[in-house]
């Protein structure tokens, strides 16, 4: 079995990570099992260039094969804030109710037409050699007036989806792992990973 790094401390990343690359033939690492404790300055100006930042500085720190992604609300009435902000959009530490009640505190006299918005996720892939590869995955929704739902995490409680009529938090993962930004990007990157791993080869440990 060869080992993809799942560069992300998050938890609930782990967790959907775990469900979206179910059934390829990998063993699922993650940085805190392989020793890895650093810090990548996400300087760039994009989705892309943060996702691929984080891959490439893994990869070359593990001399795994890494995968990163960099994901992030766009409200259209904000001109695509929060964006790549989206993890500090309240300053840094601040919780995900803190940070989608100040969203909707700059949404307050906003109607309801007018909230559209979008989850936008870029995966990069990165190869110990310097390779780096990027999927994108977009989920489009309306921020809602007030949050609803248990499950999720980030802005999902006040992402609302018309065609479910739910928040994104009001589904149950298995329907948000089928049709979210992230599994979205994940089933491009599936296709990267599989043509790495057939023309290139992972490094095994």
């Amino acid at each position: 079995m060869v080992k993809l790094l799942i560069a992300t401390h998050n938890p609930g990343k782990i967790e959907e990570y775990e469900e979206l690359l179910a059934g390829l033939p990998l063993e699922l690492t993650y940085p805190a099992q392989e020793g890895l404790d650093i810090e990548v300055a996400e300087t760039g100006a994009s989705f892309a260039e943060n996702a691929r930042l984080k891959a490439a500085a893994y990869a070359r720190a593990s001399g795994l094969v890494a995968l990163a992604d960099d994901s992030g609300l766009e409200v259209d009435a904000l001109g695509g804030e929060p964006g790549i902000h989206s993890a500090r959009y309240a300053g840094t530490g601040a919780s995900d109710k803190e940070r989608y009640r100040l969203l909707l505190e700059k949404l307050r006299e906003v109607p309801w037409e007018e909230r559209t918005a979008r989850f936008r996720c870029v995966i990069a892939v990165a190869t110990p050699g310097g390779q780096v590869h990027t999927a994108e995955g977009i989920c489009e929704g309306i921020i809602a007036f007030a949050p609803k739902g248990e499950h999720g995490f980030g802005y999902d409680p006040v992402f609302y989806l018309q065609e479910y009529g739910k928040t994104m938090a009001d589904l149950p993962p298995e329907t948000k792992n089928k049709i979210s930004h992230r599994a979205r990007a994940v089933q491009r990157a599936r296709e990267i990973l599989e043509e790495i791993q057939g023309k290139l080869g992972f490094p095994r440990r």
